[in-house]
């Protein structure tokens, strides 16, 4: 059985939503059968290279002050470390991720993408550092298992792995796909946002039953996540499975 997870490293959701996918995934009893692939999605796609503060772009993009930017950025944190994931408040910025999914990509050629993609975001929600500085990129890629010389040559050459992140993009736009996280099971059912680990559980064992065809599955509710204009949905008050109260834009 194989899901395909469109992400991206700057979503709060997507963070979080690993984290809770892979506690069911470790728990269901047919785990070794199952093959996981990351794919590309990018929420700000047309930022350039310019950085902002993570506070400041959620202030514009959803018309907040500053206090209440703080404030569901500290939401969220609450949620995530209900997952026993560590989410830093302060210290982040905003911008463009193609690079980090080129990467991944070249992560995804040596076998070693779910590690680099959990350094992303440990390195994106944790670290007290830029994730879109290059070479805190180069040091968590070479920490995955890939050679610096490859790594360094991969940002040097813009078109390397441009492709495999623009077709990924494509085949989500093919799918109807328009936030992240979306969770895809053997391109049969599509799971939406950033669900329970229960509920990852009851979709995983649903799937793998519906591999006889005569049998019938129910679909996944939607829950929290973001969408293609870069919009995600803005806790207002945390909740241990990701349906708080939110806000779009």
């Amino acid at each position: 059985m194989r899901v395909e997870v469109w992400s991206d490293i700057s979503c709060s959701w997507c963070f979080i939503g690993k984290a809770r996918f892979e506690r069911a995934l470790a728990a269901f009893p047919h785990r070794e059968a199952v093959e996981v692939v990351y794919r590309s999605f990018e929420l700000d796609p047309h930022l350039n290279q310019t950085r902002s503060t993570t506070g400041a772009a959620h202030a514009k993009k959803y018309g907040m002050t500053p206090a209440q930017a703080r404030d569901a950025e500290e939401n969220l944190a609450a949620i995530a470390k209900e997952e026993g994931l560590e989410y830093l408040v302060d210290f982040r910025d905003h911008g463009n991720t193609f690079d980090l999914h080129r990467l991944l990509h070249l992560a995804a050629a040596h076998g070693v993408e779910d590690r680099l993609l959990t350094l992303f975001y440990d390195g994106n929600f944790a670290a007290k550092r830029s994730i879109y500085d290059s070479e805190h990129q180069v040091e968590l890629a070479v920490r995955s298992g890939l050679e610096e010389a490859e790594v360094r040559a991969v940002l040097a050459d813009k078109r390397a792995y441009a492709n495999k992140v623009r077709k990924d993009e494509a085949e989500a736009a093919q799918l109807g796909i328009t936030g992240v996280p979306f969770f895809v099971i053997d391109r049969k059912y599509g799971v939406s946002g950033a669900q329970s680990a229960a509920a990852f559980t009851d979709v995983l064992r649903r799937a793998w039953t519906d591999r006889e065809p005569e049998l019938k599955v129910l679909g996944a509710a939607d829950q929290a996540g973001c969408d293609a204009d870069g919009a995600c949905d803005v806790p207002r008050s945390a909740s241990p499975d990701g349906t708080a109260t939110t806000a779009t834009s």
